[in-house]
């Protein structure tokens, strides 16, 4: 597979740690070695209810040092561990190496505006966040890219205000409606594709798996978040260009 992503032209593999409950940590850091052997290597920390697997900070510590990995996604839904994570690459002779991207889609806003500290040797090391590997940001993308740009200017001031706390509230709930947390996210892809639908970019709500499916009472959610945050959509910025996309499909 990462032979023929790099014969596709990709310039780097997001490496799922998925479907490896069995495995060894030690062997999941020498796979981790062999696919960086052939195409720059992005970790992926995924939560273990939609399949991931906790990892030690011992793990991270290693992985880190690996050459060829360039950038970590941090999506354990969990901040002991997105803070591991960080820590052992502030702990690594590559930290300046390794990029850090929130997956946290629980978290979005604090993960960004988040500045990690840590000692290393006596001596304090910095990491930021430096973008999202988001399935939230597969909807309302338009006002996702605007956040990330205002959320960079805001990084730069002495003081942030509270009013992101407030925000990223107002994220997280809508976060929870499309993935479906209630339901432990079964109806995380279909909460996708019921945004996508009702902006006329899909069809319907169909997943390959045809049993997956909206939960009860999912889309009154997504409904509820409508009119709690309409800041947030990009409705109207679809609506005015969806016949120009749709000409060129």
């Amino acid at each position: 597979e990462a032979g023929t992503a790099l014969k596709h032209g990709y310039d780097a593999g997001l490496l799922s740690m998925g479907g490896l409950e069995g495995w060894s940590e030690q062997e999941i850091l020498t796979r981790t070695r062999q696919v960086a052997e052939i195409i720059p290597v992005i970790g992926f920390y995924l939560q273990p209810s939609v399949g991931g697997k906790v990892f030690s900070f011992g793990f991270w510590r290693e992985f880190a040092e690996i050459p060829n990995v360039i950038a970590i996604k941090m999506a354990p839904f969990n901040r002991y561990q997105t803070i591991d994570v960080v820590r052992a690459v502030c702990y690594s002779s590559r930290r300046d190496d390794i990029a850090l991207y929130t997956g946290n889609d629980d978290n979005i806003i604090n993960d960004l505006l988040s500045r990690y500290q840590f000692m290393v040797d006596g001596k304090p090391v910095e990491k930021q966040i430096v973008g999202g590997l988001l399935g939230h940001w597969s909807v309302w993308t338009r006002e996702a890219v605007k956040l990330l740009e205002e959320i960079k200017k805001v990084r730069r001031l002495p003081e942030i205000p509270l009013e992101w706390l407030t925000r990223n509230v107002q994220v997280t709930d809508s976060n929870a409606a499309f993935f479906d947390s209630a339901h432990q996210f079964a109806g995380c892809i279909p909460g996708i594709h019921e945004v996508l639908r009702r902006q006329g970019l899909l069809q319907g709500t169909w997943c390959l798996n045809p049993h997956e499916v909206l939960s009860p009472g999912q889309a009154e959610e997504i409904d509820r978040i409508y009119q709690d945050y309409p800041h947030l959509n990009d409705d109207e910025f679809v609506k005015e260009n969806l016949g120009s996309w749709l000409s060129q499909a």
